[in-house]
């Protein structure tokens, strides 16, 4: 495992009941903050990946390219933020930065896969079947 994924792990500890996360006051608890964010955010990303698979129906041949979306977009996501976050790697703060990257593009990812459950009838762009 990196040492990069040992931090982000580490800053996935629960929180004390007392933190507030509107206004973390240490490290500790902005990690935790962070962490708790990413988990929100990728909760909504799978709940509405499940909800695009039934949308998809008996489809195998869509439902294969939208696992393949998927994990090709998960691959992004890790590297990207890896990338991005290179610079504080090793800090205290590097949980912080790498869940706040990860969640913004989660959230992206989220977006895309409302416009897909709410694109209008009828469009051509739109990859899922009509509601």
């Amino acid at each position: 495992m990196r040492a990069a994924s040992l931090l982000l792990a580490a800053a996935l500890a629960p929180l004390p009941a007392a933190a507030d996360c509107t206004a973390p006051a240490t490290q500790i608890e902005m990690n935790s903050c962070a962490a708790a964010d990413l988990a929100a955010a990728d909760a909504e990303l799978n709940r509405l990946y499940r909800e695009v698979k039934v949308r998809l129906g008996n489809d195998p041949a869509a439902l294969h390219l939208l696992t393949l979306a998927q994990r090709a977009w998960i691959g992004y996501r890790d590297a990207e933020c890896d990338f991005a976050t290179s610079g504080v790697a090793g800090g205290s703060i590097y949980p912080t930065v790498q869940a706040g990257c990860l969640t913004r593009l989660t959230t992206d990812r989220v977006a895309d896969f409302r416009e897909y459950l709410s694109c209008a009838e009828g469009s051509l762009a739109c990859p899922l079947p009509p509601a």
